[in-house]
């Protein structure tokens, strides 16, 4: 039994959760559950015991050092509230981590016992994949659910995957199961360009996540940090012909795609995110505040049009053919792993970004 002292009794509350590793190219999911934690000044009330779901030959614990005393930090998962205020009050409950290394579905029980005793309403799962998307344009967003009332209600599609799945696909699966309505968004992350951070996916989560549960999201520097990254690409792009050619044949397959999308939606969509913004909204915090990751715009390395993009996640992704099988995004770092990965369909929903 699950017993939470010293939570407060929650309004409305949503689960957002995001896990690094083979579903989170560009580090784009996790940067946006920190990034919340950051600005609402998450505080942690659990963590899931890390000897029960990882293994540490791959997700290695770090030593550090706190006034001379060496302390370890060991890869988990963990849980924070956030408090919104505001006219219209709705509580956040944010699960960072790293996706498991065995017992997935004893992982997937734990994470929605706490979501039973919280009282949870939503459950919002965000991931990234590599898809044939130009970053000069914005990033495709989408959200897929198992539940076809929820893709009805909620404007969302109702995901048909059959394949290899990583961690966010188990979950919401789970949630299904349980009777627990939950959704998945889905970025798509130029392939040729996937090193992290990827603020402009971040960015492009955040917008959506926004219009799906009706929560004003303050931005910070995110915004500044998606045109920096990319001005910086567009640089990079520009020193090589081949590169400039190939972004150049991602624009025209993608705008030739969403010629016909370009209706009112998009446009009511985004004015109404903008009287969000004008409106403002309730800012509200607890008292914990954990590092996130650095939002540095150095330019990324340079891109390469000849790498191709795995299948790596479910629901739709970016235009153009997808090479099959799962591909590595990237140089993994120490303390990821590479897991198991998901086929998206071929429809993608574009979401506002940076560069609108």
């Amino acid at each position: 039994m699950i017993e939470l002292e010293g939570v407060p009794e929650l309004v409305d509350p949503v689960m957002v959760a995001a896990f690094e590793g083979w579903n989170d190219a560009g580090d784009a999911a996790s940067a946006a559950v920190a990034h919340l934690d950051k600005e609402w000044k998450g505080e942690v009330f659990a963590a899931l015991d890390a000897e029960d779901y990882y293994d540490f030959q791959v997700n290695r614990p770090t030593v550090w050092l706190d006034d001379g005393v060496r302390k370890i930090t060991w890869p988990t998962t963990r849980l924070s509230v956030v408090r919104v205020g505001g006219d219209k009050p709705r509580d956040l409950v944010l699960v960072r981590g790293i996706e498991p290394s065995m017992r997935w579905r004893s992982f997937c029980n734990e994470i929605l016992g706490f979501a039973h005793e919280l009282g949870v309403e939503l459950v919002v799962i965000m991931g990234a994949l590599l898809g044939d998307t130009p970053h000069t344009r914005p990033v495709p967003v989408s959200g897929v659910t198992s539940d076809a009332d929820l893709a009805r209600t909620m404007d969302l599609e109702e995901t048909k995957y059959e394949g290899p799945t990583g961690i966010v696909g188990i979950l919401q699966e789970a949630c299904t199961h349980a009777g627990v309505p939950a959704v998945s968004l889905w970025a798509a992350v130029p392939h040729y360009v996937s090193q992290p951070p990827n603020p402009k996916a971040t960015l492009a989560l955040l917008n959506r996540l926004e219009d799906l549960i009706g929560l004003r999201i303050p931005l910070g520097e995110l915004a500044e940090d998606a045109r920096a990254w990319q001005l910086g690409v567009d640089q990079l792009a520009a020193e090589d012909s081949e590169v400039a050619e190939y972004v150049q044949s991602l624009e025209e397959a993608r705008d030739t795609a969403e010629l016909p999308e370009a209706s009112g939606e998009a446009i009511a969509r985004e004015f109404e995110r903008y009287l969000r913004r004008r409106d403002g909204g309730g800012e509200g915090g607890g008292t914990f505040s954990r590092d996130t990751p650095p939002s540095d715009r150095t330019r990324p390395p340079k891109p390469k049009p000849t790498q191709r993009p795995g299948q790596d996640a479910e629901g739709p992704v970016a235009e153009g053919p997808v090479a099959e099988g799962p591909v590595a995004e990237g140089p993994v770092a120490e303390g990821e792993s590479e897991g198991d990965g998901e086929s998206p369909s071929d429809s993608s929903d574009s979401s506002d970004s940076s560069d609108d």
